[in-house]
């Protein structure tokens, strides 16, 4: 079962990450995966073992920073693989778009540049829906990967730094790849099972509705995938011959309203979702505490639009067979329940 084949996993803390490290362990294969720091190490270790691997020698780490050219080049060293997952963290009180903009950029052209140089086969970018729903007209068919956030509309920063770095990517493939292959993978919002205390933003959403730290749900519609199908599509465009040079979206199906995602919580999980709310808040109540709230801002231009999208090409071109919405928030909510993460 095992190999000697290396993936490098980048941002190897994170979320996404850490259930791509589990399944490329889980398929024999050896991983490195880079942290900014080294104390971070027992935290991952102990979260892969949440998820039923101990990792041991067949895990090794290293410190590296997308801001810095240092260490990139010991990090693909050897590596057949690059799952590329690490992104700078959304900044909440930005001054000008460029703070997102221009690290996530140059970001990804470090380790393109890296993997180049290294003889690395293959990478797989961690992209967003981000980078393809934003700035278009209202439509009734589903987004598909033919679609790119218009940069040049009025996209909120980080779905704009997200679409930059991946057009980035594209045209550094196609510049100066020199037989790099490139896949990139644009998920929409990804729930699933917490192995940490460490998840992503989405994971948030089913924390506040648990806690009721929101008196009501934003008119808010979304596509949702759990974590595991995000790792396995990643694994899946690194090794297939057909996801060279190809996106995909990654959603579990049509996109829902968060009062529906609350009303599955509440219908399923008893006396721990007996604080959720089931009630819309008005968005213009929304839009005035927006005023106050900066947290609220970057949710305002999307109230009240439907953004729905399809994975038929992942299903079709990589065999992909996603989780329903259902399954996604309830390992969500089961998971935070279990390890007690809701008071943190």
């Amino acid at each position: 079962m095992y190999t000697d084949k290396t993936v490098l996993v980048t941002g190897g803390a994170g979320f996404i990450a850490v259930h791509c490290i589990l399944q490329l362990l889980n398929a024999g294969y050896r991983v490195r995966a880079t942290l900014r720091s080294l104390s971070r190490e027992p935290e991952v270790r102990a979260m892969l073992k949440e998820g039923g691997v101990e990792a041991g020698d067949r895990l090794s780490f290293i410190r590296t920073d997308l801001s810095s050219d240092t260490n990139w080049n010991e990090a693909v060293k050897d590596c057949i693989y690059v799952i590329h997952v690490a992104s700078p963290t959304p900044i909440v009180n930005y001054k000008h778009e460029d703070e997102m903009i221009i690290p996530a950029r140059e970001g990804v052209l470090r380790v393109l540049r890296a993997s180049r140089d290294a003889g690395v086969k293959r990478v797989v970018l961690t992209s967003a829906i981000g980078a393809v729903v934003c700035g278009h007209p209202a439509q009734t068919a589903p987004f598909d990967e033919t679609f790119w956030t218009n940069t040049s509309g009025k996209a909120p920063a980080y779905q704009k730094s997200k679409t930059l770095a991946e057009r980035a990517a594209w045209e550094f493939i196609e510049k100066e790849g020199k037989g790099l292959e490139l896949s990139a993978i644009n998920p929409v919002g990804v729930l699933g099972p917490v192995l940490g205390a460490d998840y992503s933003h989405s994971i948030h959403i089913i924390k506040n509705l648990l806690t009721a730290k929101i008196p009501g749900t934003p008119k808010l519609n979304s596509g949702f995938v759990d974590v595991r199908d995000v790792a396995d599509l990643h694994l899946r465009a690194m090794i297939h011959p057909a996801a060279k040079g190809e996106r995909f979206i990654a959603t579990a199906g049509e996109s829902i309203w968060l009062v529906e995602v609350a009303k599955i919580l509440k219908d399923n999980l008893g006396q721990s979702a007996k604080k959720v709310p089931v009630k819309e808040i008005p968005s213009l109540l929304l839009r005035i505490a927006a005023f106050k709230d900066p947290k609220l801002k970057s949710v305002i231009p999307f109230l009240g639009t439907v953004i729905n999208v399809t994975s038929a090409k992942a299903i079709h071109t990589l065999g992909w067979a996603p989780r329903s919405t259902k399954e996604a928030v309830l390992a969500t909510a089961e998971s935070l329940i279990r390890l007690r993460l809701l008071d943190q």
